[in-house]
Parts: C-alpha cells; sequence; structure tokens
C-alpha cells in the first residue's frame, strides 16, 4: 500500500514549534521511523503552507490511502474539505494536539466529515495509530 502523509501549515516546524503542545521531534526524524517500522509499504511524504499546493497534491493518483494533518486549514479550509470529499480513497484525519482541549476555533473541523475518521492528541504517534489502522 503507498500511503500518502500530508501536513498542512507549519507542521515542518515540528521539533521547534511549541514543543509543549508539538514535541520536540522533527518530522523528518519520524517519518524515517514510521518508513524503518513499514517497510513493506510506500510512504510518501508532503507538507505545504499552501492550500492550493495541498490541494494538488491530494488531486494526484499515486497513493492508496492519505493521512492529513490539515493544520490550520482544519477549522476553515472549505476547498480542502471538497478536495477529500471528492477523493475516493480511504482518508484518516490526525492531529498531535487535542484540539478539544485548545482554543474554541480549533475545536471545530470543516474537514474530518470527509474522512473515516479523526486521530486526535495522540502526539506524533498519531500518525502510527492512522497508518495502523489503514492496514486493517
Amino acid at each position: 500500500m503507498t500511503i500518502l502523509l500530508l501536513n498542512g501549515p507549519n507542521l515542518n516546524l515540528l521539533g521547534t514549534r511549541e514543543p509543549d503542545i508539538y514535541g520536540n521531534v522533527s518530522m523528518d526524524d519520524f517519518l524515517g521511523s514510521l518508513k524503518d517500522e513499514f517497510t513493506e509499504h510506500s510512504i510518501l511524504y508532503f507538507q505545504s503552507n499552501i492550500e492550493g499546493e495541498i490541494i494538488n497534491r491530494l488531486q494526484q493518483t499515486d497513493y492508496d490511502a492519505v493521512i492529513i494533518n490539515p493544520g490550520a486549514f482544519t477549522h476553515y479550509s472549505y476547498a480542502i474539505a471538497d478536495c477529500l470529499k471528492n477523493i475516493n480513497l480511504p482518508k484518516i484525519e490526525v492531529h498531535i494536539s487535542n484540539i478539544y482541549k485548545r482554543e474554541e476555533f480549533r475545536q471545530k473541523s470543516v474537514t474530518a466529515a470527509h474522512t473515516y475518521g479523526v486521530l486526535s492528541g495522540f502526539g506524533l504517534q498519531g500518525y502510527r495509530l492512522a497508518i495502523l489502522s489503514l492496514l486493517k
């Protein structure tokens, strides 16, 4: 299986951005550990701070499933939500922090309704749990 792991704005700063919320492990380091663990599968990675680039990447068809952390786009990007709605593949939304323990505006996801499920608050392990879910 080929899994597209897609991150939205500021997730390229993992490891240095608000470590009390997001931890101190970089996405590159964590991605390496995922690829080492799931060697029989291909994990593609894409991160962008630009909404249109995320949509363009989602519309490519070189993957079997997607794990998306839309970052701030979670709360207002109807364009990404519409794109997810029209992708007929397994999709899981992941949030590193528990969005339901954060500011009120962060507790609403316009993208979640177009995914199979949401993992929130498990730190980076949420990505691992999403992969395990997709493989079952």
